[in-house]
């Protein structure tokens, strides 16, 4: 299965724009400095857990919506992995009804549950091409989990699509890798990852703004970039 992104050529488009100026007024993209997983400082925090009542929620979905049927991508359902996937999917699933796309939905427990149903798929049966629906990728653990769980259930992976993609080198404790999450996904699982949003993105959109209060944060990232990114992708 090839695995490109959908959006390999460009650097940035109106969409992810939109969508970088939503999450700066939603205060779900922070500016500043934050410690990451990683050990590194950043300047900026994307917290997608702050999209926290329906109207952020229901704009959000409207972004990942547009961007997966914009992709041509193909599937036949959604997933969400337990915790943030669970909301995301749900949601996005209710904004592709309203645009005349039904599609099913599935979520995993974390826990096997052993009574009712049982087990730790909740939703629509998982069949068919499935795509993954989260928030961001990080390393990569989430995504080889609701592969696995896909597989079991007898369906087929078909891509992530996710809100941001930091296009930033991954880490394994101390050691720095050449590769991102995104590009290991891609890459090494052979699984296409669309996301609404990338850094340049979000590092074109600064650089446009006519905000002085968030250009400043621009050249900041772009060094940020510098120390830790990987190339366009």
């Amino acid at each position: 299965m090839p695995p490109p992104t959908s959006r390999d050529t460009l650097a940035s488009d109106e969409l992810a724009q939109d969508f970088v100026r939503f999450s700066v007024e939603a205060g779900v993209l922070r500016f500043g400095e934050f410690k990451t997983k990683a050990g590194r400082l950043s300047p900026y925090f994307f917290n997608a857990g702050l999209f926290d009542d329906g109207a952020k929620l229901g704009r959000l979905a409207g972004f990942y919506a547009r961007r997966l049927l914009d992709s041509g991508l193909q599937f036949d359902m959604l997933f969400g992995p337990a915790y943030k996937g669970i909301p995301l999917a749900a949601a996005v699933a209710i904004e592709l009804a309203r645009l005349g796309r039904n599609a099913p939905f599935a979520y995993n427990r974390k826990e096997a549950k052993d009574h009712g149903e049982g087990g730790t798929l909740v939703g629509a049966p998982v069949r068919g091409r499935v795509v993954i629906i989260d928030d961001v990728i990080s390393a990569g653990t989430s995504v080889r989990e609701s592969i696995s769980m896909i597989q079991t259930a007898g369906a087929t992976p078909a891509g992530v699509l996710i809100a941001l993609d930091r296009q930033e080198r991954a880490a394994e404790g101390t050691q720095e890798l050449a590769w991102s999450a995104v590009q290991f996904v891609r890459d090494r699982l052979q699984l296409p990852v669309v996301a609404i949003a990338t850094l340049a993105d979000l590092l074109q959109t600064l650089s446009n703004t006519a905000d002085p209060a968030l250009a400043e944060h621009a050249a900041p990232i772009a060094a940020y970039r510098d120390r830790y990114g990987v190339a366009a992708h």
